[in-house]
Formats: C-alpha cells, structure tokens, sequence
C-alpha cells in the first residue's frame, strides 16, 4: 500500500550511547524520507558522540568507538538534516518515547531551533499496541509474515528502519477499510489519524514537565472553543507549582523561568516554556 501524504514522512530510527536525554548522544541516524508522489530516498549516518560508548552498548549495536572516531559529529550533520527534515512528518518505533526527544535534544545542542510542535509524530509501536500489544520481532512477523531475525541484523538503525517501515505499511494493508470487520479496528491512511493513535500523552514537552490541562467553569464543566472542542491550557507538571498553570506561574513568579532555564531540564522543555512565555508578551 502506498503511503497517503500530503508532505514528506521521515521513518527514522536512532542508536545512542544510552538513554539519558540530557547526557546521551547518537551514534547512528538512519532513515526512509518518503514522499508524496511515492519517492524514497534512504541515508544511514555514523555519528561521533565525542564520548566513548560503553561496553554495554557496542555489544547491543556492534557499533565501536573506533567506527564513528571519524564520522562527523551530529553539530556538523545538524545543519544538513534540519534541511532535509524541515516540513516534514516523522514516524519511528517507539519514536515519540525517545527518538524523537533525542533528536529534538540533538538539534538543540547543535543550536538548531527544530520545531516537533509544527510535525504529526507517528509512532508505529504506539498503533501497534494498541491494535496487537507485542515487541518489533513480532510485529514484523505478524504484519510481514516472516521472521525478522531472517532479514535483518538486531539492533542496528538502518535495519530496525527499514523494518519500522514495512510494518507501518503492513498494518495500514492489515486494518484497512474493508479488511476489518469490526469499526474500531479500522486503521486508515491517513497521517492525522495515526498521529493521533501514536500520541499516548498529554505532554507538551517531550519530558512531561509541562502538560495540557482541559479548562472547566465553576461547575466543573468543560469550556468549549470556537471548534466545539474543550480549550486546553498549558500547566506544570512538577515541583512546587505542579497542577497549576504555566502563564499564571509565570505571572506570579518570573524568577522560575530564569531557575528552569539555568538547570538541569532538558533544552526541549526550556524550549517549550520559552514559546509559552514569548506568546504571552505578545511576540
């Protein structure tokens, strides 16, 4: 099944020498840049994390330190992946978890300000719990009726893609309309759709530090917008101001934005409070 996109989709996957947002890096970048009119264009990128990689890891991936000593850093590749990447959707497996967040922490460090907020965010492991509740390895199987240990090496970006890649185009043939029986089972192609089925939060940084918070009246009855739809509002979700709201903080306390700006969150969450707080000034 081809694809249904109105803008390109970026299937990409990440390995990185751990799993720590703020103290981690990547070591690999691979990813399928798929476009409307059905085009492929695949690139796999060694990345040099000016760090070693631990033990643990090379024995994960297979990747060494002496593979990425002369690979380019992801500061020198941020510039030419923010071009290739800026207008486009992303999907992964497991990607709105961490690869996205990673990625997003990359861009940052690299002092590339990429917007997320602006891209549908596809997270075939989000669809596939909730349709079947398994790992990759199976899914594959399930979806692609093979074995995934037949066709890929584990733990490697460029294969953990390419697979990524053929289960979302597998269960997007395996619940379309007509196939399925039952309505709620029913998966269209349709990235708004899947973007919505991927999103398993209510977070507005990738952290979970800040979260939408629906907006009641006196009678603990949703306020509705324009769109019929509850009006959401930004709120802390942490710290001594967990549950309230991050413009009303803001308001009360100008000096929390400066202590969060200086800590140890992550450049995401700074990044996100910095729009909350220039939209208030009106700018």
């Amino acid at each position: 099944m081809k694809l249904n996109l109105k803008k390109p989709l970026v299937v990409f996957d990440l390995e990185t020498t751990g799993l720590d947002l703020v103290k981690d890096r990547v070591i690999q970048i691979s990813y399928i840049k798929v476009y409307p009119d059905g085009r492929e264009e695949r690139e796999n990128l060694f990345v040099n994390p000016e760090k070693p990689i631990p033990a643990e890891v090379v024995a994960l991936t297979g990747i060494t330190n002496e593979q990425v000593a002369q690979a380019p850093t992801f500061k020198e590749l941020a510039p030419g992946l923010n071009a290739k990447f800026t207008g486009c959707d992303f999907a992964g497996y497991n990607s709105n978890h961490f690869d996205v967040p990673m990625l997003a922490e990359e861009f940052l460090r690299a002092g590339v300000d990429f917007d997320f907020s602006k891209c549908r965010l596809i997270d075939a492991l989000a669809i596939f719990h909730r349709m079947e509740r398994r790992n990759l390895a199976a899914a594959y199987k399930f979806y692609c009726g093979r074995k995934m240990e037949d066709d890929f090496e584990a733990h490697r970006a460029d294969q953990d893609t390419e697979a990524t890649y053929r289960v979302l185009m597998g269960q997007l043939d395996h619940y379309a309309p007509g196939v399925q029986e039952e309505a709620d089972r029913v998966l269209n192609n349709d990235m708004d759709e899947l973007a919505l089925i991927s999103k398993t939060n209510d977070n507005v940084d990738f952290a979970g530090r800040i979260v939408w918070h629906e907006l009641t009246d006196s009678n603990g009855k949703p306020i509705l917008g324009d769109d019929g739809k509850p009006k959401r509002q930004e709120f802390f979700n942490f710290g001594k101001y967990k549950g309230q709201a991050v413009i009303d903080v803001l308001h009360r306390d100008p000096g929390y934005y400066s202590w969060i700006m200086t800590s140890d969150f992550t450049g995401n969450t700074k990044q996100v409070l910095t729009r909350i707080r220039l939209r208030d000034l009106g700018k």
